[in-house]
């Protein structure tokens, strides 16, 4: 986790001082060594606490709170190296007194910063005619060897700042004094992190030395843990994330305002909050996760104005303003949810189904009332097909779309609507058990043609209902490469086993993998499609394998299973070539294919100019192109008849109905 990030679950009161005394509480060592007692024991890994993983930890703290490499000087690494192979030996001993020197010597480096930028940098008279930029990727940047060289690249985030406040309008006097609050506000947020929070942030930095969804919970992350987990979904419907300065949406709930919009999407940055249809923009760029999300909430029915930088444009890109109407995100609203679309001519047409499925979820608690009428997936699902059987509906479309899962038995039986009985998933535990969970219900709901659509955001449940449709050769998984999630989390409570007047916390950690029916594990590698459709977002920055730590890929001994005869290389084949024809021939597809690299290279892009002419100029680009990509290029379909799809504006979709319908067509040949 980033330090902005991690204070989500921090302090939000406390001494406002620079002298904060930070040392580690009486049952701080007791919990590391449980916790390292509980990772070698029960993570999926098996991995020793030895010194590989202690260095392994040694630079994921330092990356954890300084994950730019913009306080820290080369000399202070150097200053701790000693600790480098000994933080596994320190923790049996109840020792976690390095999280705190280092964290002194983080405080002091970053108050030193902050005051520069106060008194110097906010106030400069800053050339924007000189041909440089800023770089925001430092990923493979070295430490800082002078605090010269940290002073280059602070005047390159300050004016690179500025220079985004001047293109909005903003004259010098007003671009100062929001970079004044901007960096106050910032400086009180870091000052005030507490021991505690200290303490949590160099755990998680050893538990997710071990896989990204280990992690150690304080007993305040724990807490609003359980809460969130227990709420309902409130607001405008979009999880959020600190991504250095910015705040990221990370993703967009199904059935929220932000997703009924179409207006917010991942990776939108926000940098200014409204109020109210006139209410003042506030500037909340260097805020913390959690006040940024107070500033957001509010009464359902109220209106909201959000300022982003949309993903689509890129960091040279303009900024955008939308209007939401907050609202409560009800069961109903994330339900599945069908379509029909006619395609063909004259007495050709054929009516196909869509079933969109934004998660695999169920009430429970109607259930366990014994509701006879209780909502879930598979029960939804299975009334939407009896519908479009009744509508004459000739094949059928799922679409998991920025599907993030939800409920494993869910995914089981939603599988087994479109099989006989036989196995769906197979989950290995640490103790190298393997599970299979079996669809033992010998009625199937659907027959006809299936093809399943998946992008990059389609995960964990969804995965596993996919693979299992293309394991058994039911349907036609297309699209993007799936985000290959592909591992399972239990919370352990820690008050069990450390008897303390203090308060203590949890550890989420991994303990399963699931795996195909083929053997085949959707961890690191995800679902790869029958027919791949290129997207914008690249696995190693929006996926499973963007994190170094993830658990890799893996097979086990395939399941005993019975293929379907829906699908075989021959019919796969032709798909193939005639999808490989439209992305030739189909204008429609080859725009979509060139907003799509467009948008990949804006994503990619990291390089900000610091140049106001060339900034400029690349803003306009950017308008000028998008208002290009709004033209209609679906004139016609093939040798110039009538398109029979011409009104569906998502080509996703659009080549996913033109697959399905060529598969009702060839079995019908």
């Amino acid at each position: 986790m980033k330090l902005l990030l991690l204070l989500y679950f921090f302090n939000q009161g406390g001494l406002k001082t620079d002298t904060l005394p930070l040392s580690p509480s009486a049952v701080n060592g007791k919990e590391a060594k449980v916790v390292v007692s509980l990772l070698q024991r029960f993570h999926y890994r098996k991995t020793v606490f030895s010194d590989s993983l202690s260095s392994v930890f040694f630079d994921a703290y330092f990356k954890t709170l300084d994950p730019s490499k913009s306080y820290f000087l080369e000399s202070d690494i150097k200053a701790f190296e000693s600790y480098r192979y000994r933080l596994d030996n320190l923790i049996q001993q109840e020792d976690v007194g390095m999280a705190y020197s280092v964290y002194k010597i983080f405080r002091k480096r970053f108050i030193t910063r902050m005051d520069q930028i106060l008194n110097q940098l906010i106030n400069e008279k800053y050339d924007y005619s000189k041909d440089e930029f800023y770089d925001s990727d430092r990923e493979k940047a070295s430490w800082a060897k002078s605090p010269e060289e940290l002073d280059r690249l602070w005047y390159q985030i300050v004016k690179s700042q500025a220079l985004s406040l001047r293109l909005s309008g903003k004259k010098d006097e007003e671009i100062a004094s929001t970079l004044k609050t901007r960096f106050e506000r910032y400086r009180r947020s870091v000052v005030q992190f507490n021991s505690e929070d200290v303490f949590a942030s160099y755990l998680n930095s050893l538990t997710e030395s071990f896989d990204p969804h280990t992690n150690y919970l304080s007993p305040k992350a724990s807490d609003l843990f359980k809460q969130n987990m227990s709420l309902s979904l409130e607001g405008i419907g979009a999880r959020l994330q600190t991504d250095n300065d910015y705040t990221k949406v990370f993703e967009i709930v199904p059935g929220g305002p932000a997703d009924k919009s179409g207006k917010m999407h991942p990776n939108d940055l926000i940098t200014a909050v409204g109020q109210g249809d006139e209410g003042e923009l506030v500037d909340i760029i260097g805020w913390r996760v959690d006040d940024v999300v107070k500033l957001i909430k509010g009464p359902k029915g109220t209106i909201v104005r959000l300022q982003i930088i949309p993903a689509a444009s890129g960091v040279n890109g303009p900024t955008e303003i939308i209007k939401l109407e907050r609202d409560k995100i009800k069961l109903e609203d994330q339900a599945a949810k069908k379509e029909i679309v006619q395609v063909g001519q004259g007495s050709q047409v054929a009516k196909l189904g869509v079933i969109k499925l934004p998660g695999f979820y169920m009430d429970f608690d109607a259930y366990n009332r014994r509701d006879p009428n209780y909502r879930s997936t598979t029960r939804d699902v299975r009334k939407l097909i009896d519908e479009c059987k009744v509508e004459g509906v000739s094949g059928l479309v799922i679409d998991l779309r920025n599907n993030g899962g939800g409920s494993l038995n869910e995914a089981i039986d939603l599988t087994g609507l479109f099989i006989k009985e036989g196995p769906v998933v197979q989950v290995r535990s640490s103790d190298s058990r393997v599970e299979t969970g079996v669809d033992d219900d010998p009625g199937v709901a659907w027959e006809g043609p299936l093809v399943v659509l998946t992008n990059r955001f389609s995960a964990s449940a969804s995965e596993i209902f996919a693979g299992a449709i293309q394991d058994y050769k039911r349907g036609i998984v297309f699209g993007e490469s799936t985000f290959g999630k592909g591992t399972v989390q239990q919370v352990i409570n820690l008050r069990r086993m450390i008897s303390s007047p203090e308060p203590v916390g949890d550890l989420k950690v991994t303990f399963q993998k699931f795996y195909r029916v083929s053997g085949s594990s959707t961890q690191h590698k995800g679902v790869t499609p029958d027919i791949l459709l290129k997207g914008a977002y690249d696995a190693d920055k929006f996926g499973e394998s963007a994190n170094q730590s993830a658990l890799p890929w893996d097979q086990i001994p395939s399941a005993a299973y019975d293929l379907t005869n829906a699908v075989n290389d021959k019919l796969l084949g032709q798909l193939r070539k005639s999808f490989n024809e439209r992305l030739k021939s189909d204008q429609a597809l080859k725009q979509y294919l060139s907003e799509t690299d467009e948008l990949r290279e804006n994503i990619n892009q990291t390089k900000a100019s610091l140049n106001e002419a060339e900034r400029k100029k690349q803003a306009d680009e950017t308008e000028k192109k998008k208002a290009q990509n709004s033209l209609d290029t679906r004139i016609s379909g093939k040798d110039g008849a009538p398109d029979p799809l011409k009104d569906l504006k998502d080509e996703f979709l659009r080549e996913g109905l033109l697959i399905l319908s060529e598969m009702l067509t060839r079995k019908i040949g």
